[in-house]
């Protein structure tokens, strides 16, 4: 199951530079988790100092 980022992301890229797939990106307002790349590992989510990385 892909991770999910809330709206409580703040934008600091520690996400997408934490994923080791590169399944994260920059949106309009949050960043993303392209589910299809995503092999849930949760790096991401550790590496989140906001904590709006859940699994969905």
């Amino acid at each position: 199951m892909p991770r999910f980022i809330s709206d409580e992301c703040i934008q600091c890229g520690s996400c997408a530079e934490t994923c080791p797939v590169g399944a994260i990106s920059e949106g309009e307002s949050k960043f993303i988790v392209d589910p299809d790349q995503c092999v849930d590992c949760g790096a991401c989510q550790d590496g989140c100092p906001v904590s709006a990385i859940s699994e969905q």
